[in-house]
């Protein structure tokens, strides 16, 4: 990243957090993945049940590891044995006293867009968890609602290869890497959902990365 680059971020991504602190949400901005790693070990308290929703981000600063390794209590699906358990822990995990996620897209005033399949990660988002700790890159950066909506369809397409690899989907954007707006019941654009204000206040706390992370 060049040095002007990472000056405009760091202009932007202090306008997005004042953004996001009008609409009532609790904003960081670190530099690296492993800044975000830091902080995010920071915002959760040793005796806090813990789980979270599918995020390559949360993945890729490497925080579920560290979970894992340093005897953290988790809800974990991944532990499933059968579609039956899965299902019971994601009922399980909207009662957790901190819920990790990413977010599909963010707008420059401080909006959430996310996508979901069977609605376990928007619902753990809008209601259930103590808090909700969100990571995402810069990427994810929009300059409108409507730009922001159509990044978070764009990356269903790349969603849908990810959930193919374990659960095959016959869908169109899964076949042609485009998105038809479909019907199909394969779909894992389930619910689009926009989050404008966080409420109660700082329950969902974001952390602003000024790398490129998830899709």
């Amino acid at each position: 990243m060049t040095d002007f680059i990472k000056i405009r971020n760091e202009k932007l991504a202090k306008k997005v957090a004042e953004n996001l602190a009008k609409r009532h949400f609790e904003a960081y901005f670190v530099q690296t993945k492993e800044e975000a790693l830091k902080k995010a070990i920071e915002l959760i308290p040793k005796t806090d049940t813990i789980s979270w929703g599918g995020s390559t981000s949360v993945v890729e600063t490497g925080l579920i590891n560290y979970l894992k390794e340093n005897n953290y209590k988790l809800i974990n699906r991944d532990l499933a044995k059968n579609p039956e358990e899965k299902i019971s822990l994601l009922r399980q995990a909207l009662l957790c006293d901190t819920y990790l996620m990413g977010t599909n897209a963010i707008t420059q005033d401080g909006e959430l867009i996310n996508i979901d399949c069977i609605g376990n990660r928007i619902a753990a988002l809008m209601f259930g968890p103590k808090q909700v700790i969100i990571i995402t890159g810069f990427n994810k950066i929009c300059s409108t609602l409507e730009k922001a909506i159509s990044r978070a369809r764009q990356a269903a397409t790349i969603n849908i290869q990810r959930v193919s690899a374990s659960q095959p989907r016959k869908t169109p954007c899964y076949e042609t890497g485009i998105c038809f707006d479909c019907k199909s019941q394969d779909s894992i654009c389930s619910h689009i959902v926009t989050t404008r204000l966080s409420n109660p206040k700082n329950r969902i706390k974001i952390i602003l990365v000024n790398e490129n992370l998830g899709f």
